[in-house]
């Protein structure tokens, strides 16, 4: 098993399963699909994502990126009416049809040669062949990709709870907020009583003695779910707010 750091998802994402399990787990979903899934994605979140392979089964995956400049051009050439800001799940398992089943198979050519001189415009072709099919097999997410609305101004203490150990720079949380990194700064202060940096710090270390002391947890199975970049350096954290080593407070 392997499992990333935390990442931020900028763009909305078309994720094919080809073999293995992937999950997706954010501060509210968790969604896990096997070989012949697929997974859509939302733009701006935060997310931890393990790649499992399975027995007999290598991991493999195709993630087709859905940028915004290209999604705006399609609303325009479909003629595509803006929706409302879409309101429903970030994350949706698409129900295979034999329309996109068939889109699975021909994407694979693409990632498994890619020593022949695809055009960019080709590859444009078939991301577009995607959110048609997309489409065509759910009407409904016409709101979910063509929602490009900046993420409005949300509740700061809500979303900090529930997002605090992501590994990820300040500026990311004040965008996912919906404020600059001044704005995030300065409601921040006002929020919590104290800056960013120092805030994450504590809870996480916090949260650590807790997983520790009450769940039994190992220090070396939760230092990067909590956000640190390595063992030493959550270790040497933990010893200097709390006065021992985390495996001294193990039962």
């Amino acid at each position: 098993m392997h499992k990333e750091k935390a990442c931020f998802l900028r763009h909305s994402i078309l994720v094919l399963q080809v073999s293995g399990q992937f999950t997706l787990e954010t501060s509210c979903q968790k969604v896990s699909m096997r070989r012949g899934e697929m997974l859509l994605i939302r733009k701006n979140q935060l997310g931890q994502i393990t790649k499992t392979p399975l027995p007999n089964e290598d991991y493999q995956t195709i993630v087709i990126c859905l940028q915004e400049e290209l999604l705006r051009k399609i609303a325009l050439e479909e003629q595509i009416d803006l929706p409302q800001k879409y309101t429903g799940q970030p994350n949706i398992l698409i129900p295979g049809n034999d329309f996109l089943h068939g889109y699975f198979q021909s994407v694979i050519p693409y990632v498994r040669n890619p020593e022949e001189k695809i055009t960019t415009a080709l590859g444009i072709l078939k991301v577009k062949e995607g959110v048609k099919l997309l489409l065509h097999a759910m009407p409904g997410l016409k709101e979910f990709l063509f929602d490009f609305s900046e993420p409005f101004k949300i509740d700061l203490e809500k979303f900090m709870l529930g997002n605090f150990h992501f590994n990820v720079p300040v500026e990311k949380f004040a965008q996912l907020t919906g404020r600059s990194l001044a704005g995030f700064k300065r409601d921040f202060q006002k929020t919590f009583g104290t800056s960013p940096r120092q805030w994450l710090q504590e809870k996480r270390l916090t949260e650590a003695r807790h997983l520790i002391e009450k769940k039994n947890k190992k220090p070396s199975a939760i230092y990067l779910d909590l956000g640190f970049e390595s063992l030493s350096h959550f270790s040497h954290s933990f010893k200097k707010k709390f006065g021992k080593a985390p495996t001294e407070w193990l039962s």
